[in-house]
């Protein structure tokens, strides 16, 4: 038996509410809905834009703050209204895309809610597709946001080069940046300030909800942070062993309604 009783509900997206399908499972629906009933908040906290996150949210009669980006911009999930925003340094910008292009890396800004790319490719596809969102097309990254804040820098690749690539970036970025995998072809690069455990406080704030009460599930490296500030971390099945090192519990993937396990076992009374 948990000594508190949950309260607020955070969930990661990709991998852990949906799959590739991006498809909510009937199952995970009805608990989520369950909890929802028994006046517990439930929030959505991703690496995904806002406009990549609204339908699911909307869907799932979530309202209140839900985090996009790793933290780095909280949104009212009714109006769209951003509560907070908290970009890349314009230094570590400069410094990625100066690295990414003279390597030939495919790297991708974010402004105002829209994706910006140089080209469409393989790898812009691999991620439009799974975000469902059209990039605007720039002849130069470097140009365009020479003067205006990115609210992430993302390189994305295949999962080999990625690793490579978030040691190489570490390793020049230092502590000027935190730097992340939310899938094994995407490697992010964000202000340090925020990641989705700062992000999940902050959000259990404006609820009103202390973290002890709290119960977080998530599937990738990044979500880490989120696990290490809830209360009851949730690792899915997939998730990789350095995820589950740090989760409290380890529920089945998201084929096999992993969320919905999670929300049963540790949040419907």
């Amino acid at each position: 038996m948990l000594s508190t009783r949950i309260r607020l509900v955070a969930l990661d997206l990709d991998g852990t509410l949906v799959g590739e399908d991006l498809i909510v499972r009937p199952r995970v629906r009805e608990a989520i809905a369950a909890a929802q009933a028994q006046g517990v908040a439930v929030t959505i906290v991703t690496g995904r834009m806002f406009a990549a996150t609204k339908p699911f949210a909307r869907s799932l009669a979530i309202d209140g703050p839900i985090v996009c980006y790793q933290g780095a911009a909280i949104f009212d999930a009714a109006s769209g209204a951003v509560m907070r925003e908290t970009p890349v340094h314009a230094d570590v910008t400069r410094d990625t895309l100066e690295w990414a292009h003279a390597r030939g890396v495919h790297a991708q800004c974010y402004a105002d809610d829209t994706l910006y790319v140089e080209q469409i490719n393989r790898f812009s596809r691999r991620y439009t597709t799974l975000a469902r969102v059209e990039p605007v097309v720039v002849a130069s990254l470097r140009a365009a946001f020479a003067e205006r804040p990115s609210i992430k820098v993302v390189l994305v690749d295949d999962p080999d080069r990625s690793e490579q690539h978030l040691v190489a970036l570490q390793a020049l970025l230092g502590q000027r940046a935190y730097i992340t995998r939310s899938h094994v072809d995407f490697v992010e690069v964000l202000d340090p300030a925020v990641n989705k455990g700062e992000a999940l406080a902050f959000v259990a704030a404006r609820h009103g909800v202390a973290l002890e009460a709290t119960l977080a599930v998530g599937d990738a490296w990044n979500d880490v942070p989120l696990l290490d500030a809830a209360a009851v971390g949730v690792a899915m099945g997939s998730a990789p062993p350095e995820l589950v090192a740090r989760a409290d519990h380890v529920v089945a993937d998201v084929a096999h309604d992993g969320v919905a396990e999670a929300i049963e076992r540790y949040v419907l009374t």
